[in-house]
């Protein structure tokens, strides 16, 4: 399993991405803050510079396993999980299985609770044969995130460092098994796990959040926005109405901002339109 380490300091940064990316996503963030703190960026299995197995449990809990893995080999301690799309629920998982590790979460664009809501173009995706001529033979869910899932034209080197690890057909293997993998009901393999991670959150409610939320999100709409603002009622939020689903990529200036604040203690509250800022240490 591939990862990054770069920097040194506390609190350490985990960051756990979700699919169709790899750690390329968290490119800038890494840059931005491994001069104050430890960056760790694991690719999932299957995902980026990871060994791609054909033959392989691409489960929720064993992706939960495999992030649980990598904190205890690399001794990681004091750790603020970064997570979005799939590792948010891995990401809590996780933390559910260390919380003595965990000092805090930022949260960008994902879930780690139970929905039925599924937008129709992942919905086709899951169908036997189609879903696996579209996203291993046509690299279809690779190619149209990177259409749909950012407001702002990704760059070209963008785009090529998104599609750089999925370039065949076995390449795109967990692109489909994460896919496949959404439950959807009680009678999904990974439903329980999934009622687990719920479960787990609660415990973690006193503990510093912050949301980063991007307004344009064709599959983590606002409802999912407001269902963490339910649960966490003392997390930060920072709200892109000019951002979409992969909200790093389209705020990444005002993100690294609410970051440091959030990192140093100081709470704001931020959309497009309004800032006010209180001291936590007041």
């Amino acid at each position: 399993m591939h990862f990054v380490d770069e920097g040194a300091g506390d609190p350490t940064l985990l960051f756990l991405h979700g699919n169709p990316t790899w750690s390329f996503y968290w490119r800038h963030l890494i840059q931005s803050f491994s001069n104050t703190n430890r960056c760790v960026a694991m690719d999932h299995m299957g995902c980026g510079l990871s060994d791609k197995p054909q033959f392989y449990p691409y489960t929720l809990a064993q992706h939960i396993e495999n992030a649980r893995a990598l904190v205890y080999r690399l001794d990681l301690r004091d750790i603020v999980l970064c997570v979005h799309d799939w590792g948010g629920a891995i990401g809590m998982g996780l933390a559910a299985q260390i919380p003595d590790r965990i000092k805090g979460f930022v949260v960008f664009n994902t879930a780690a609770f139970p929905s039925r809501r599924m937008p129709l173009s992942i919905g086709l995706c899951r169908l036997p044969g189609f879903g696996a001529l579209a996203i291993r033979g046509l690299n279809a869910f690779v190619r149209g995130a990177l259409v749909r899932a950012a407001k702002k034209p990704l760059s070209r080197e963008g785009k090529a460092g998104y599609l750089a690890p999925y370039a065949n057909w076995d390449d795109r293997i967990a692109n489909l098994r994460f896919v496949q993998d959404i439950p959807m009901g009680p009678g999904h393999e990974s439903w329980q796990t999934l009622v687990e991670v719920e479960r787990g959150l609660e415990q973690f409610n006193d503990h510093p959040m912050l949301l980063c939320w991007g307004r344009h999100d064709f599959v983590f709409n606002d409802h999912f926005m407001h269902e963490w603002q339910y649960r966490f009622p003392k997390a930060e939020t920072q709200y892109f109405e000019h951002a979409g689903h992969f909200v790093v990529e389209d705020a990444r200036n005002e993100i690294i901002a609410a970051m440091r604040r959030f990192l140093a203690g100081e709470k704001q509250t931020y959309t497009d339109e309004h800032h006010s800022s209180v001291n936590l240490h007041a």
